[in-house]
């Protein structure tokens, strides 16, 4: 069941990610590719040279030949040169590959996130897949950054084993068992004591590293919500503070800081125990091999330079042969990462298909070739199955003004389905070709940046002159905000609700949409001020369709008709 697992979570990784290396770049990707494979190779030759270069500076000292010692003094130069030039060549390599794959998996992610109001619908979805943005920005650069370094290590191990198994078993010779009733010849006792060596240091160390898996998870999970509380409560300072929430949430971030005190000695404990072994295992590596090669020596069978080399070629065989023992923690933190992005993935996945599948129990949205919306049949219900609306049945020509009376709450879920972010529900909405739907929701988002920028969203700035711009600043009643047009800030936490809501107005002013959508967007005004903005609306755009949902009952003076949601 754990190899099906296993299997199963490698399969999902190379579908999402491996495509990488036939992107539109993919000749420059598999070159770096080759690259890094070459260098590997050269770090590989290095180390065999080093031990070659180690016996024959041993087998110096040992003779006591002066003529032979300045000679390896020469040859450790030039391999000191060559390892700088290799290493380095490969550092850049490697991380241009991941840079690469970050920014290339990346882009992926967020144009499946950003898609149509896909980053709405999916919190919609049940499944693993919170906090889409730190699985987005951390666990991808996690993800692969951790894939290369661990492909790379396991090459290396593996061109390593290949290269010093040889070299061992050369240096180990034909060894005598003497059973005393028969003699056995082994060849390469040296190998079989690396291998069994490694491979009962590797099962145990498995053994012990197993809960760290489930411990990374679980802390990545924790801090991500921890982080999520912190930016929640930054975005809404205001409103905190004007209550006084404070009180509330100081005790909401000790909780989960709490989960994360939990998770980490969870970790702690599992990283303990791999600490405890990994110490042991690293001081008897060293010793180990000597002990093993030095009867050989001391009977005077090797010299003192195939004593060290085969005590070198024997650290790097079971160095080779521990690469799952000393990358578990990597590969567990990798494998938590890679989850958590086929998380997001698989509910987008899933909400695609949903979507392009026909339902009879999802509400339809078409475009047809005449400016009219429609209503047909159109029932909206919420997730747990409680319909909102029942039967609607109205159509709106351009140029109409309509106010949505009754539940607000029902208003906002047919303004949701109108926008496709609400396919909850049955019936067909009929939409108006070619003639975009200007949304103003009570809340207009204002990007960080340039004031300009933030009221032109998302149309660029240039669209728009300087007279444009002023001109409709006065008309909504923020004058005062012309002198800082190109001054850069958080416009939604440094202005205040009345003023977001009349720069709401002014991008609508400067957009001039056919069809607008209108959800309590003056509800920070008095009703007079709001009965001045629709008037403003209803004067410039006097051709527009207005559909409005407002608690100012004075407002039903201002629209033509109105369609009463129960």
């Amino acid at each position: 069941m754990a190899l099906q697992t296993t299997s199963r979570f490698f399969i999902q990784f190379i579908r999402l990610a491996g495509p990488f290396w036939n992107s539109e770049h993919k000749t420059t990707i598999r070159g770096l590719s080759l690259a890094l494979l070459l260098l590997t190779v050269l770090q590989i030759a290095i180390s065999v040279i080093i031990t070659i270069w180690s016996a024959d500076l041993f087998d110096a000292l040992d003779q006591r030949s002066m003529s032979r010692f300045f000679t390896q003094i020469g040859l450790i130069v030039l391999i000191f040169i060559a390892n700088m030039a290799i290493t380095v060549l490969h550092l850049m390599v490697k991380r241009r590959i991941q840079l690469d794959w970050r920014g290339w998996l990346t882009d992926k992610l967020i144009s499946q996130w950003m898609k149509e109001g896909r980053h709405y619908l999916v919190t919609h979805i049940p499944g693993e897949h919170d906090n889409p943005d730190g699985r987005i920005a951390e666990d991808v650069r996690i993800s692969t950054e951790y894939a290369i370094d661990l492909l790379h290590s396991l090459t290396y191990s593996l061109l390593m084993l290949i290269s010093f198994t040889e070299i061992l078993w050369d240096l180990s010779g034909t060894i005598t068992l003497n059973l005393g009733f028969t003699e056995i010849p082994i060849q390469g006792h040296l190998v079989w004591i690396a291998m069994v060596y490694a491979a009962s240091a590797s099962m145990l160390g498995w053994w012990i590293g197993r809960p760290l898996t489930k411990a990374t998870d679980h802390r990545q999970t924790v801090e991500a919500n921890f982080r999520f509380a912190l930016v929640k409560a930054r975005e809404n300072s205001l409103a905190i503070a004007l209550i006084h929430g404070e009180r509330h949430e100081n005790p909401h971030f000790h909780s989960l800081f709490g989960n994360i005190i939990n998770a980490w000695n969870q970790q702690t404990k599992a990283w303990e125990k791999i600490m405890l072994f990994s110490s042991g295992y690293s001081v008897l590596s060293m010793a180990f091999p000597i002990l093993v090669s030095a009867p050989r020596y001391i009977l005077g069978s090797i010299s003192l330079g195939a004593l060290m080399q085969a005590a070198q070629s024997f650290q790097h065989m079971v160095s080779a042969l521990s690469w799952p023992v000393d990358n578990m923690g990597r590969v567990a933190e990798w494998r938590a990462s890679v989850e958590r992005v086929l998380g997001l993935t698989g509910a987008l996945d899933q909400l695609e298909r949903e979507i392009a599948k026909p339902d009879p129990h999802r509400i339809h949205l078409e475009k047809k070739n005449q400016s009219i919306l429609r209503f047909d049949n159109l029932c909206i219900s919420r997730l747990d199955g409680i319909i909102c609306i029942s039967c609607l049945n109205e159509e709106i020509k351009l140029g109409e003004r309509v106010l949505i009376a009754g539940n607000a709450f029902t208003g906002n879920k047919l303004f949701k389905a109108i926008a496709g972010l609400w396919p909850w529900g049955e019936g067909t909405i009929e939409l108006p070709d070619n003639d975009p739907l200007f949304f103003m929701p009570p809340r207009p988002f204002l990007p960080n940046g340039t004031l300009r920028a933030a009221i032109c969203y998302p149309s660029p700035s240039d669209n728009f002159s300087q007279a444009d711009l002023e001109y409709t600043l006065e008309l909504s009643g923020v004058k005062d905000l012309i002198s800082q047009l190109d001054e850069i800030g958080d416009w939604e936490k440094n202005l205040e609700r009345e003023q977001l809501q009349r720069l709401g107005l002014v991008r609508l002013l400067l957009q001039r949409p056919k069809w607008i959508m209108m959800q309590e967007a003056f509800d920070s005004l008095d009703p007079d001020g709001e009965m001045d903005m629709i008037r403003i609306i209803n004067q410039k755009l006097p051709d527009s369709t207005l559909l409005t949902i407002t608690k100012q009952p004075n407002i039903q003076a201002l629209h033509k008709r109105q369609i009463i949601l129960s």
